[in-house]
């Protein structure tokens, strides 16, 4: 049952260890409110892949829980409430633009009319109507982007995981990329954001975490950052932080 009053995200005492014995996070402790904009800042390697994962339910923790709003991350009601646009693009080659939405849909359960509805506006929002024939490979680059993003959002999720949402795309659709986004918190959503680009998350994110090593190290506002480590901007702040 969905709770109001829970955080969108929290995770008690996450740890994961791969077979080949690799530890990725341990001991991870984290808390989302819910409708907030925050963002977790770490170089490669450093466990954010496996913490989505694990919020998204696609790998087995190896000790601690995941809650999505007070649930438990692998039941079924919390899954329809997380919504996830991958940084790889992992769309289907043979579905068109169309397709790829309404199925999608389908998986969340939303009946045909309700999933084509929705399909066509998530086709305007993101300015893929003369392309809602086309199949994914026929697409261009910022194209896919767009599609990812619809479809993390088709099934009208809580909180949105947004992956490197902005990575090899030009300028112009980085920033109408970030007011759609904007707007998807304005209205409520709760967004999850992991980047490279240290000034998109100083820009859109309200609360930062840094990770290394699979351990939160800090978390504070970006203007807190700055204090905290007498940096004069993030890019700073986040050097200090990994050489730590």
């Amino acid at each position: 049952m969905f709770r109001d009053d829970a955080p969108a995200l929290e995770t008690r005492g996450l740890t994961k260890r791969y077979d080949d014995g690799t530890l990725a996070v341990e001991g991870f402790d984290l808390t989302v409110p819910a409708g907030a904009f925050f963002g977790l800042l770490g170089p490669n390697g450093a466990g954010k892949t496996t913490l989505i994962s694990a919020i998204c339910n696609l790998i087995r923790v190896t000790a601690g829980e995941v809650l999505i709003f007070g649930e438990p991350a692998a039941s079924l009601e919390a899954r329809s409430w997380v919504g996830l646009a991958e940084q790889d693009i992992n769309l289907d080659r043979f579905l068109s633009v169309r397709e790829t939405l309404v199925y999608h849909g389908g998986y969340f359960g939303m009946p045909r009319a309700e999933a084509e509805q929705r399909a066509d506006e998530m086709i305007d929002v993101f300015d893929l109507r003369a392309k809602e024939r086309v199949r994914a490979p026929k697409l261009s680059g910022g194209q896919r982007r767009r599609l990812l993003l619809a479809r993390a959002l088709m099934h009208h999720p809580r909180l949105v995981i947004l992956d490197e949402p902005t990575a090899g795309v030009d300028f112009e659709l980085r920033q109408e990329l970030w007011r759609y986004i904007r707007r998807l918190h304005d209205e409520g959503t709760t967004i999850l954001l992991t980047t490279h680009y240290l000034e998109e998350a100083e820009t859109l994110c309200e609360e930062i975490a840094l990770i290394r090593d699979g351990r939160l190290i800090a978390r504070d506002s970006a203007a807190n950052l700055r204090e905290n480590y007498s940096a004069a901007t993030l890019a700073d702040v986040y050097v200090k932080a990994m050489a730590g």
